[in-house]
């Protein structure tokens, strides 16, 4: 396949913002692939070369490397390209204005394939070792001078990871459906063996070569991360019970970073929640898979947490984040020591128990682990008593946890990958009248700040997602909680994300002065939640040309990098939480 085949379709994705028509574009070009390369398409066009979790190095290249390659292939000055860069303020048409402009040799004809961008990617990526950045910038030019200048357009932006084109991977899993199977209503199907293998890639090609039956027969495979199932929320021990037919398994809500722990033999890769490959920062945790998880090979998830080296009592999730690092391990490792508390069995042997009900997870898991103080399952009660989850409630918060994930135990309590399913419902601390927990918004655009924050941002934008529609719709504008340290450092902090217009998966009546990919996940507590004429947050849903929006937001200080944009609070739950906010003060008022 031709790349300009693929540039011809991304220049028709930017051009629209409709999802359907996204989808189209998305599909015809999909079924134009070679089924060779189908999955560097996919890969391609997610604006990457591997799925984030496999480790494999990106392609890194930065933007002053990017600038030298293009002056170096068109033989412009750097002051020159540099000068395009500003005028455009986009680096991909500033390397096409100077590709136009080359005073070197002649144009590109356009014939690189798919697979030759690809494979020139990769070795850029693979490039280490002293001389490794002028090996990068000569591999770069080589591409260049092979590209015509829109071509070098989309190459530039890949290369310098700001390809973003506002597809998400929704979009392209019903392309997908639409391309192979002329129908997205097998999207379910596709979405499944995403969903078990976090690998785009690899369903476009199984579903290519092999067709829909090998992605019904789609298990979990070793050394991909499957997609982690989330819970909804409720503020009553009453209301999860009703919703969870009568009983349930209540389990402590720990204050810490989800674990999904793939043994194969010795080897032992951790995933955190975002699927990154976080193996490399746990070297303890790794020990304690390899010595106590007692199948040959396994699946289970669990959380870990940071503990007090002398008590072993738990520690705030902020203490654990300082494990997350590439440096000085070892030496964190034994300031801040970790246990790990399973909760979950996905694969056993062989068996895909995704399939299973509850109760039979937790008996393999119970099974195959070997329990130890630091490495063990996670406290646990069934009942169908609403008085025992409150004690078990209060009892998990007096040991310095969130509270508890209560789980359905029918026969139908199958792990759902990637869904936020009732099966799972959480009760946390404060769920009360007055909104006192806090939730996770996904920063989408700022407002330029006046007075002290001048040359700052004065507020950022705020939202929820809906999985439904694969979309990030406004909740709050943020402004509060915020230190002189926090204000110095976000327009840098922002800077990678930044775009010219709204994002295409962000639906906002509210205008922001700068507009961002939906990417950083941060915490923001509130004084309650409201109807908003301004906000798209549930539109419609509640009361006719009204959304919801958080009153008085404030952030707490919280980044949430363990979380994806699409793990954010969804639409649904603030849906949940504003119900469950009225009837507390219909029975304050009916108590008066």
């Amino acid at each position: 396949m031709l790349y300009s085949t693929l540039v011809e379709a991304y220049q028709r994705l930017e051009a629209t913002t409709k999802r359907l028509e996204m989808t189209d574009i998305l599909a015809d070009m999909l079924r134009r692939a070679d089924l060779d390369e189908i999955d560097k398409v996919i890969y391609l066009t997610q604006g990457k070369i591997h799925p984030d979790w496999t480790g494999e190095p990106e392609i890194g290249i930065a933007e002053k490397m990017a600038i030298e390659s293009i002056a170096r292939a068109s033989g412009l000055g750097r002051d020159e390209v540099e000068r395009l860069m500003a005028e455009t303020g986009d680096i991909g048409i500033a390397a096409e204005r100077a590709m136009e402009r080359r005073r070197l040799g002649k144009l590109g004809g356009g014939q690189l394939t798919v697979s030759d961008v690809y494979n020139t990617f990769d070795r850029i990526a693979k490039e280490s070792g002293k001389g490794s950045s002028e090996r990068k910038i000569e591999r770069l030019i080589g591409l260049f001078s092979e590209a015509s200048p829109l071509e070098v357009r989309y190459i530039t932006r890949t290369v310098v990871g700001t390809l973003r084109l506002g597809v998400g991977d929704m979009t392209i899993l019903d392309a997908l459906a639409i391309a192979y199977t002329d129908s997205a209503e097998n999207r379910d199907i596709l979405e499944r063996a995403y969903n078990l293998t976090s690998d785009l890639g690899y369903v476009a090609k199984t579903l290519a070569r092999e067709g829909l039956e090998a992605l019904e027969r789609a298990k979990p495979v070793l050394g991909k991360p499957i997609r982690m199932m989330l819970a909804q929320r409720l503020s009553t021990p009453q209301e999860i019970l009703e919703k969870l037919g009568g009983v349930g398994s209540a389990e402590y809500k720990l204050d810490g970073e989800r674990f999904q722990i793939h043994k194969m033999g010795n080897e032992i890769q951790i995933f955190s929640r975002r699927l990154e490959n976080i193996t490399s920062m746990y070297p303890d945790a790794v020990e304690m898979a390899r010595r106590y998880i007692k199948a040959k090979e396994a699946i289970v998830e669990g959380e870990a947490v940071a503990i007090d080296p002398e008590t072993e009592e738990m520690r705030p999730f902020q203490v654990l984040m300082q494990r997350r690092r590439k440096y000085r391990i070892e030496e964190m490792m034994e300031k801040f020591p970790i246990a790990l508390f399973l909760f979950e069995c996905l694969y056993v042997d062989g068996e895909d128990l995704t399939l299973k009900p509850y109760r039979e997870r937790r008996r393999r898991l119970k099974e195959i682990i070997e329990e130890t103080s630091r490495f063990r399952l996670v406290r646990s009660i069934e009942t169908s008593e609403a008085s025992d989850l409150e004690r078990f409630f209060e009892e998990a918060i007096t040991e310095g946890c969130e509270g508890l994930i209560v789980k359905s135990t029918a026969d139908d309590s199958l792990y759902r990958a990637g869904a936020r399913s009732w099966m799972w419902v959480k009760l946390k601390r404060s769920y009360q009248s007055k909104m006192v927990e806090p939730v996770d918004l996904v920063v989408v655009g700022a407002f330029h700040g006046r007075g002290k924050r001048a040359g700052s941002y004065g507020a950022l934008l705020a939202a929820v997602y809906d999985p439904n529609e694969d979309v990030f719709k406004t909740v709050c504008k943020v402004g509060s909680g915020f230190t002189d340290e926090d204000l110095e450092r976000l327009p840098k902090m922002m800077e990678e994300y930044r775009r010219g217009e709204k994002h295409p998966r962000v639906d906002s009546l509210v205008e922001a002065d700068i507009w961002f990919t939906p990417s950083l996940v941060i915490e923001v507590i509130g004084d309650e939640i409201t109807l908003s004429p301004v906000h798209t947050a549930a539109f419609n849903t509640i009361r006719v040309n009204s959304g919801l929006a958080i009153r008085f937001p404030r952030f707490t200080g919280r980044w949430r990098s363990d979380k994806a944009p699409e793990d954010a609070t969804t639409v649904a739950e603030i849906v949940d939480m504003y119900k469950s906010q009225l009837k507390t003060i219909a029975g304050e008022a009916e108590e008066r």
